[in-house]
């Protein structure tokens, strides 16, 4: 069995080699990544700007969620924060349902792949892959499980009742998001050393390249129930304004 799914990766390795020839030179590029680094601030600096002014009737947690989403993923996590997330969106729909459980799972997972991958393969420099991968794998569901836990004890929700739901509904997006984030980031750059500009650029594409796989997951869940999507913030946005109604009159 064991050599098998060697068998089975080796060759998936194999026929996205063309990926990794593409990406490398990309990710090791100082000019690319510095743009995409301004690229970074500039969007963070878009979204803050965005929730003092316009959408501050957004949960803590999610202003939270949201930052680290257009922190790994530059323009393309604001602009799904733009899309799904903002108290002025027209009308809500399953896709940005959707994409909001994708955001929120995504914060907390990719949260752990950054922490396990910095500290197992950068600064204690585990030299097993096999290792790394797991680690990382097991950092991802932490965080990953822990971000609808907490929310959930807060509500008064038991630690065994939100585990339950934790497990059942977070577990097949973190699985499919982390195997193809953590399974992006060791084909570019497995050998790369933390003081190598593709080790950080191959975890910022891997991030990505893991929300992208997750989306369809999460709308299925959706869909069918499994999870809810979060709370439509145009509902935030309306009960803000009929508290300061109340308290006019």
């Amino acid at each position: 069995m064991l050599l098998q799914t060697r068998e089975f990766i080796t060759q998936v390795e194999h026929a996205l080699a063309p990926v990794r020839h593409v990406m490398k030179p990309i990710l090791s590029d100082p000019l690319v990544m510095g743009a995409w680094a301004l690229v970074v601030v500039a969007s963070v600096g878009v979204l803050w700007w965005d929730i003092r002014e316009h959408n501050g009737a957004l949960p803590s947690m999610m202003k939270g969620v949201w930052t680290l989403v257009v922190l790994y993923s530059g323009p393309f996590g604001l602009a799904v924060y733009w899309y799904s997330g903002r108290t002025q969106i027209s009308r809500d729909s399953l896709w940005r349902r959707g994409f909001r459980s994708t955001a929120h799972c995504y914060s907390g997972c990719g949260a752990g792949e950054v922490v396990g991958f910095v500290v197992l393969a950068g600064v204690l420099a585990i030299g097993s892959t096999l290792v790394v991968t797991l680690g990382t794998f097991a950092l991802a569901y932490t965080f990953g499980y822990a971000l609808t836990v907490g929310p959930l004890m807060q509500e008064g929700v038991g630690f065994g009742e939100a585990m339950l739901d934790a497990l059942y509904s977070e577990t097949p997006s973190i699985t499919v998001m982390e195997v193809a984030a953590i399974g992006t980031d060791l084909l570019i750059a497995s050998q790369a050393h933390i003081t190598d500009l593709l080790f950080w650029g191959a975890l910022v594409f891997s991030l990505s390249v893991g929300f992208v796989f997750a989306f369809p997951v999460n709308v299925t869940l959706v869909h069918f129930g499994v999870k809810e999507g979060m709370e439509n913030p145009a509902e935030m946005g309306e009960s803000r304004s009929q508290s300061r109604a109340q308290a006019t009159d």
